[in-house]
Protein backbone atom coordinates (compact mmCIF):
# COMPACT_ATOMS: atom_id res chain seq x y z
CA UNK A 1 0.00 0.00 0.00
CA UNK A 2 1.28 3.43 -0.92
CA UNK A 3 0.23 5.93 1.72
CA UNK A 4 1.21 9.40 0.63
CA UNK A 5 1.03 10.95 4.11
CA UNK A 6 -0.69 10.23 7.43
CA UNK A 7 -4.07 11.28 8.76
CA UNK A 8 -2.63 13.42 11.58
CA UNK A 9 -0.55 15.48 9.15
CA UNK A 10 -3.61 16.06 6.96
CA UNK A 11 -5.74 16.97 10.00
CA UNK A 12 -3.17 19.54 11.09
CA UNK A 13 -2.99 20.92 7.54
CA UNK A 14 -6.77 21.50 7.48
CA UNK A 15 -6.75 23.05 10.95
CA UNK A 16 -3.95 25.42 9.95
CA UNK A 17 -5.25 26.27 6.47
CA UNK A 18 -9.06 26.38 6.73
CA UNK A 19 -11.37 28.65 8.68
CA UNK A 20 -13.56 27.61 11.60
CA UNK A 21 -12.50 23.96 11.76
CA UNK A 22 -14.55 22.15 14.39
CA UNK A 23 -14.16 18.43 15.06
CA UNK A 24 -17.19 17.67 12.86
CA UNK A 25 -15.90 19.81 9.99
CA UNK A 26 -12.45 18.24 10.33
CA UNK A 27 -13.93 14.74 10.05
CA UNK A 28 -15.72 15.61 6.84
CA UNK A 29 -12.72 17.38 5.29
CA UNK A 30 -10.56 14.35 6.07
CA UNK A 31 -13.18 12.05 4.62
CA UNK A 32 -13.47 14.04 1.39
CA UNK A 33 -9.68 14.28 1.06
CA UNK A 34 -9.37 10.50 1.53
CA UNK A 35 -12.23 9.69 -0.86
CA UNK A 36 -11.11 12.04 -3.62
CA UNK A 37 -7.54 10.82 -3.10
CA UNK A 38 -8.72 7.31 -3.99
CA UNK A 39 -10.12 8.70 -7.25
CA UNK A 40 -7.12 10.82 -8.20
CA UNK A 41 -4.32 8.47 -7.14
CA UNK A 42 -5.71 5.18 -8.53
CA UNK A 43 -6.74 3.95 -11.98
CA UNK A 44 -9.62 1.61 -11.09
CA UNK A 45 -11.56 0.19 -8.16
CA UNK A 46 -9.90 -3.23 -8.38
CA UNK A 47 -6.51 -1.84 -7.39
CA UNK A 48 -6.89 0.86 -4.72
CA UNK A 49 -3.33 0.75 -3.40
CA UNK A 50 -2.47 4.44 -3.49
CA UNK A 51 -4.13 6.14 -0.53
CA UNK A 52 -3.75 9.59 0.91
CA UNK A 53 -3.35 7.97 4.33
CA UNK A 54 -4.09 4.64 5.98
CA UNK A 55 -7.40 5.08 7.80
CA UNK A 56 -10.99 3.95 7.90
CA UNK A 57 -14.16 5.99 8.20
CA UNK A 58 -17.17 4.66 10.04
CA UNK A 59 -20.78 5.47 9.10
CA UNK A 60 -21.73 7.31 12.27
CA UNK A 61 -25.02 9.14 12.77
CA UNK A 62 -23.45 12.51 11.87
CA UNK A 63 -21.59 11.22 8.81
CA UNK A 64 -18.21 9.59 8.15
CA UNK A 65 -15.92 9.55 11.19
CA UNK A 66 -12.39 8.35 11.79
CA UNK A 67 -12.30 7.04 15.35
CA UNK A 68 -8.68 8.04 16.15
CA UNK A 69 -9.21 11.63 15.00
CA UNK A 70 -12.49 11.73 16.91
CA UNK A 71 -10.69 10.73 20.10
CA UNK A 72 -7.87 13.22 19.50
CA UNK A 73 -10.12 16.29 19.07
CA UNK A 74 -13.31 15.32 20.96
CA UNK A 75 -12.51 17.70 23.83
CA UNK A 76 -13.22 20.65 21.48
CA UNK A 77 -16.88 19.60 21.25
CA UNK A 78 -18.66 21.95 18.83
CA UNK A 79 -15.93 24.59 19.09
CA UNK A 80 -13.21 25.55 16.65
CA UNK A 81 -9.97 23.63 17.03
CA UNK A 82 -7.23 26.07 18.04
CA UNK A 83 -3.87 26.13 19.77
CA UNK A 84 -2.11 23.35 17.92
CA UNK A 85 1.25 22.76 19.54
CA UNK A 86 3.10 23.69 16.39
CA UNK A 87 2.35 24.48 12.79
CA UNK A 88 3.24 21.35 10.88
CA UNK A 89 4.50 21.91 7.35
CA UNK A 90 5.61 18.33 6.92
CA UNK A 91 3.49 17.65 3.83
CA UNK A 92 5.78 18.27 0.89
CA UNK A 93 4.30 16.02 -1.81
CA UNK A 94 2.98 18.40 -4.50
CA UNK A 95 0.17 16.03 -5.55
CA UNK A 96 -1.03 15.78 -1.95
CA UNK A 97 -0.87 19.54 -1.43
CA UNK A 98 -2.79 20.06 -4.68
CA UNK A 99 -5.51 17.65 -3.52
CA UNK A 100 -5.76 19.33 -0.10
CA UNK A 101 -6.04 22.77 -1.71
CA UNK A 102 -8.83 21.48 -3.96
CA UNK A 103 -10.70 19.98 -0.98
CA UNK A 104 -10.29 23.28 0.87
CA UNK A 105 -11.60 25.22 -2.14
CA UNK A 106 -14.65 22.98 -2.69
CA UNK A 107 -15.60 22.03 0.88
CA UNK A 108 -13.74 24.46 3.16
CA UNK A 109 -16.45 27.13 3.09
CA UNK A 110 -19.05 24.80 4.56
CA UNK A 111 -19.55 24.27 8.28
CA UNK A 112 -19.69 20.86 9.90
CA UNK A 113 -23.47 20.61 9.77
CA UNK A 114 -23.57 21.48 6.08
CA UNK A 115 -20.90 18.90 5.33
CA UNK A 116 -22.81 16.34 7.39
CA UNK A 117 -25.95 16.95 5.30
CA UNK A 118 -23.88 16.58 2.14
CA UNK A 119 -22.41 13.21 3.17
CA UNK A 120 -25.89 11.98 4.13
CA UNK A 121 -26.98 12.43 0.50
CA UNK A 122 -24.07 10.44 -0.92
CA UNK A 123 -23.92 6.71 -1.63
CA UNK A 124 -20.80 5.69 0.34
CA UNK A 125 -22.27 6.77 3.70
CA UNK A 126 -25.78 5.60 2.81
CA UNK A 127 -24.55 2.19 1.67
CA UNK A 128 -22.53 1.71 4.86
CA UNK A 129 -25.52 2.72 7.00
CA UNK A 130 -27.66 0.13 5.23
CA UNK A 131 -30.93 -0.43 7.10
CA UNK A 132 -29.77 1.37 10.25
CA UNK A 133 -32.28 3.84 11.63
CA UNK A 134 -31.23 7.53 11.58
CA UNK A 135 -30.09 7.56 15.22
CA UNK A 136 -28.70 4.00 15.39
CA UNK A 137 -25.08 3.83 16.51
CA UNK A 138 -23.14 1.56 14.16
CA UNK A 139 -19.45 1.08 13.43
CA UNK A 140 -19.53 -0.11 9.81
CA UNK A 141 -16.69 1.15 7.61
CA UNK A 142 -17.40 3.05 4.43
CA UNK A 143 -16.14 1.06 1.45
CA UNK A 144 -13.13 2.35 -0.47
CA UNK A 145 -14.65 0.86 -3.63
CA UNK A 146 -17.92 2.72 -3.01
CA UNK A 147 -16.00 5.96 -2.50
CA UNK A 148 -13.92 5.45 -5.65
CA UNK A 149 -16.96 4.60 -7.79
CA UNK A 150 -19.23 7.31 -6.40
CA UNK A 151 -16.81 10.24 -6.53
CA UNK A 152 -15.20 8.98 -9.73
CA UNK A 153 -18.63 9.08 -11.38
CA UNK A 154 -18.91 12.76 -10.37
CA UNK A 155 -15.97 13.58 -12.63
CA UNK A 156 -18.00 12.34 -15.59
CA UNK A 157 -21.13 14.37 -14.73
Amino acid sequence: MNNLTNINQVAEWFINNCNDVTPKKLQKLLYYAYAWGLVFFNEDSNDLKAKLFDANFEAWVHGPVNRSIYAKYANYGYNEITNLEEKNDSITNEDVLDLLEQIKEVYGGFNGNELERLTHQEDPWRNARGDAKPLDSISVYLSDVDMFNYYGSKLKD
